[in-house]
């Protein structure tokens, strides 16, 4: 339980010091989904503050996804025969399904974020069952997951994932639907039961009808009807007027913008540095409150917030490494990243539906309230899912290309890997950059070590003569690789990022 307490008393100072590995790997496993040994050693020895700026700049200057040839389609434009437009639509999902986690694989903190805000901004598929608007909702995301925070709220809401999920298609002005009314202060801006009342999520749900033209029922864009939208007085926040869609949104930002900055902040704090961020005995709310300031100042633009954030000295703590638990998603496209093993599209499906069976389906939170995180991903179990599929998945590459494991062994080792011939140096390098703070003490290590030993005979690891091992030579080195790499997915630590 001592990864999961929050011990971190650092600063929003910023981190001066230029990055060492340890600090370049967590940055790049909070950021993004990990990077490979390459990518982490490009980074070691660089200034902090100047990588930052360019993944942040990055990530602000990213196109979304191309539009699929289907990113406009309705009813109208799938084939008539039930099966045949069922395997088209089933066919359009699997692939844009596809495309996403690649992005997820490529785009480090963009579409880290947008993947952050699928969880936020919640809407589920199957509910509203049109390809066309989940594209539509995962453009919003993606354009959105660095810019203005009230824009994203504005955009979010009018899309036609949102308005299906959430029934504003049916908040009719002489008959509102609050639902989307109540999530809009509830998850997305204020959190539950704070600074709103229920009277405000009445009058709120009178202001945003009259989005409700859609046709037929179905896969059929929403538009804005005025005689469907209630156009009397309403009273929100204490201020009167005729509110319609976008005076709501002015009036939440202007009435209550820093609950919504600390809401948002917190989301933030807990999903980049620590779950925990209420224990009174470490910085939190210090760094929170400064964040929020940052927020509020910048007119809800999320990059500064960001920037101060992954700058900081809170942020590159001994204590906030290796203290979140990796969501199934994080566990597969983190061993993925970190291998940089040669994968195809095959390969990375089966993540997709391995993390969907671990209850982490992309495109299909588990409600609006969105995954929990956390402890939940690592009940009895999961933990047995990830170890299963974990061996499956290794092996899926031992076999094609067992050479790739000793390449791996050899990028992590460098030049011990060349001339060692002490196994422990060599599975002691691969361990600590393959867990984000090592194993637990040195009766671990030495447990893992006698993994990587596997049955070759000590006098072989003695040196001195023509048949001493050395990663680089021995026949049987991938097959080390590969065990030490089953056996450190088991580990607890594996599990945190």
């Amino acid at each position: 339980m001592e990864y999961f307490i929050n011990c971190n008393t650092s600063s929003l100072a910023p981190y001066t010091a230029n990055l060492d590995q340890v600090r370049a790997s967590h940055l790049y496993r909070r950021l993004g989904f990990s990077a490979s040994i390459s990518t982490i050693n490009q980074a070691t020895g660089q200034n902090t503050g100047n990588l930052i700026d360019s993944l942040i700049d990055e990530a602000i200057n990213m196109s979304p996804i191309p539009e699929p040839t289907w990113a406009n389609w309705t009813n109208a434009n799938y084939p008539e025969d039930d099966d045949a437009r069922n395997q088209l639509r089933n066919q359009q999902k699997s692939e844009f399904q596809l495309a996403y986690a690649n992005s997820l694989l490529n785009n480090n903190l963009r579409d880290r974020l947008s993947f952050f805000w699928s969880n936020h901004f919640v809407t589920e598929l199957e509910v509203y069952n049109c390809n066309s608007f989940l594209y539509q909702y995962i453009d919003c995301l993606q354009r959105n997951s660095i810019g203005n925070f009230k824009t994203f709220v504005s955009e979010i809401g009018l899309t036609n994932a949102m308005l299906y999920y959430l029934d504003g298609v049916f908040n009719n002005g002489n008959n509102p639907n609050e639902n989307y009314a109540r999530e809009l202060y509830e998850l997305f801006t204020l959190g539950e039961g704070n600074a709103y009342t229920e009277n405000d999520v009445i009058e709120t749900a009178r202001a945003l009808s009259g989005y409700v033209e859609r046709g037929e029922i179905g896969c059929s864009p929403v538009a804005f009807d005025l005689t469907k939208h209630d156009a009397g007085s309403k009273t929100i926040f204490g201020q009167t007027e005729n509110f319609g869609y976008e005076q709501v949104i002015d009036n939440l930002f202007n009435q209550r913008s820093n609950e919504i900055a600390e809401f948002i902040c917190r989301k933030l704090y807990e999903f980049f540095v620590h779950p925990d961020s209420r224990d009174e005995s470490n910085n939190a709310q210090t760094i929170i409150d400064g964040m929020v300031a940052t927020f509020v100042s910048n007119n809800f633009e999320i990059a500064p917030v960001l920037r101060q954030l992954f700058k900081s000295q809170h942020f590159f703590d001994d204590e906030a490494i290796g203290v979140i638990i990796k969501s199934p998603i994080d566990f597969y496209f983190h061993t993925l990243k970190e291998t940089d093993f040669i994968y195809t599209d095959t390969n990375v499906a089966e993540m997709v539906n391995y993390s969907a069976l671990l209850s982490q389906e992309i495109f299909e939170p588990f409600d609006v309230a969105g995954w929990q995180r956390d402890r939940s991903w690592i009940n009895t179990n999961f933990i047995i899912g990830r170890w299963l599929t974990i061996e499956s998945i290794l092996e899926n590459f031992y076999i094609p290309d067992n050479e790739q494991f000793r390449t791996l062994g050899l990028d992590i080792s460098g030049n011990a890997g060349l001339t060692s011939t002490n196994p422990d140096v060599i599975a002691r390098l691969i361990i600590d950059f393959i867990l984000p703070k090592g194993l637990l003490d040195e009766p671990e290590y030495a447990k893992a070590f006698a993994i990587f030993r596997s049955d070759i005979e000590d006098v072989y690891y003695e040196g001195g003569n023509q048949e001493s091992w050395t990663l680089a030579t021995w026949p049987q080195a991938p097959f080390q690789v590969y065990l030490l790499l089953q056996y450190l997915a088991r580990q607890p630590e594996f599990q945190l990022k």
